[in-house]
């Protein structure tokens, strides 16, 4: 589903990543971790293709950065739903009007909006909350509603970037428990933190360190759950 082919990239000269390789199947879930400035955030936008490498190539499906037309961004972000830390959601707009927006602008039928704003509301356990304004909710349920929008076409995969940075540890775990429950129903979930111990919690995941510019395996330690960073 998704290949890193010895992608080199650099930003204002500054090395970020050198030949590093990855490869992902479809239905997995994926930890990204690394120290800060180790280029998860450039990582994740080598897949939706905001940036392009400067060597090697990115494929997720049928789309690829060596030869991918600016007129087929469009369709291949519809098939990636993505989830950041500070859940940049529409201020002026209810829980119900954010999400009903990205279905608004592929002119998609009223009918068809509705049933999908209720279904990912559903999933997220928002729907009583559907004619709230953002700042009404707390920050898991903003996250919440982040979520929701991410999942609201069914993208083939999910990027998650810092999701938890700004929430407290018991609703970073509950988050945390959202994302599983979307990865078992299939959805490819890439999920990038610095909160080791959330990864500790959940190590049967795959897990990739990004450094010195490579992706790296992290193997659990024998005879214990701890994973050895």
């Amino acid at each position: 589903m998704l290949v890193f082919n010895n992608v080199s990239f650099s930003y204002s000269r500054q090395p970020v990543f050198d030949n590093l390789n990855f490869r992902m199947e479809e239905g997995d879930f994926t930890f990204l971790i690394g120290k800060s400035g180790a280029g998860k955030s450039t990582f994740l936008q080598l897949i939706y293709m905001n940036i392009r490498p400067d060597t090697g190539f990115v494929r997720f499906k049928e789309y690829d950065s060596s030869n991918l037309r600016m007129g087929s961004l469009p369709d291949l972000r519809r098939k990636i739903g993505i989830v950041f830390q500070d859940f940049r959601l529409l201020m002026d707009r209810n829980v119900y009007d954010n999400l009903a927006f990205i279905l608004e602008v592929t002119g998609a039928p009223r009918k068809q909006i509705k049933r999908k704003v209720f279904t990912a509301l559903s999933d997220v356990g928002l729907l009583h909350k559907q004619r709230s304004m953002p700042y009404e909710l707390s920050g898991g349920e903003q996250q919440r509603v982040s979520i929701a929008r991410a999942i609201i076409n069914d993208p083939a995969l999910i990027l998650a970037d810092e999701p938890t940075g700004n929430l407290d540890p018991e609703t970073s775990s509950e988050i945390m428990e959202l994302f599983k429950k979307i990865n078992s129903r299939g959805n490819t979930v890439i999920f990038a933190t610095h909160n080791y111990e959330l990864v500790r919690r959940h190590s049967t995941a795959k897990i990739i360190k990004l450094d010195g510019g490579r992706a790296v395996k992290v193997a659990l330690k024998q005879k214990t759950s701890a994973v050895d960073f």
